[in-house]
């Protein structure tokens, strides 16, 4: 059901009020309203009656109230009230200083009763479990992000591997090539070394034929 009754008063003096269902929760504001007048201190309250729980913000000399069912809890209820505060303030600014009874009802119960529907149909009107779900949301997409990175981290870890496997690769290629190098070296070598001295014997074989 929500929140049902809603009151805005300057003291013992109703400025506005409405009620979204026939209840007494009229009669029951007036007699929370004469028994906070005792106290000047501002001050959130919540008083239960029957099935019901009023709740009370009073800030600055301005009471604000309201009547829910007990399943609304008290955030729901209060953050009501406070933007009720917030309007009333804002519409009637010093006005709410001198204003006789019921001054502002006929514009502001219509204010109340669009209010009364928001905070007790529309789940972003509780603005923490809104704040949860938008945190909800931005802790989804880090984690989304995370995992993207953590993913690039997995191709960037594969690429480090095959980069360092064709680094020892390449490394043994040049061992390979050196050794096959110096081999060839030494093949050539020996077979300069063998063809200068089958020339030389040749050259020796001649002149000694020659001679003789």
């Amino acid at each position: 059901m929500g929140i049902l009754y809603g009151m805005v008063a300057r003291g013992q003096v109703v400025l506005a009020e409405f009620s979204a269902t026939q209840t007494n929760a009229s009669t029951v504001a007036r007699q929370i309203l004469e028994k906070m007048s005792q106290g000047k201190n501002d001050s959130n309250s919540s008083f239960s009656h029957d099935r019901y729980i009023f709740h009370v913000k009073r800030t600055d000399g301005l009471t604000v109230l309201c009547m829910a069912d007990d399943a609304s809890g008290r955030r729901i209820p209060f953050a009501f009230l406070e933007e009720i505060h917030q309007k009333f303030v804002k519409t009637y600014g010093r006005a709410i200083q001198s204003a006789s009874g019921y001054a502002m009802n006929e514009e502001f119960s219509r204010v109340m009763s669009q209010q009364m529907e928001h905070f007790s149909t529309d789940p972003n009107a509780d603005r923490l479990n809104r704040l949860k779900g938008e945190m909800s949301q931005v802790r989804s997409v880090m984690i989304g992000n995370i995992e993207k990175v953590l993913e690039r981290g997995d191709r960037l870890e594969l690429l480090v591997e095959k980069a360092s496997t064709m680094q020892g690769n390449s490394l043994r290629f040049k061992k390979q090539s050196r050794r096959y190098k110096n081999a060839m070296w030494w093949s050539n070598c020996k077979i300069t070394v063998t063809l200068i001295l089958l020339l030389s014997l040749i050259i020796a074989y001649i002149l000694f034929a020659f001679v003789f």
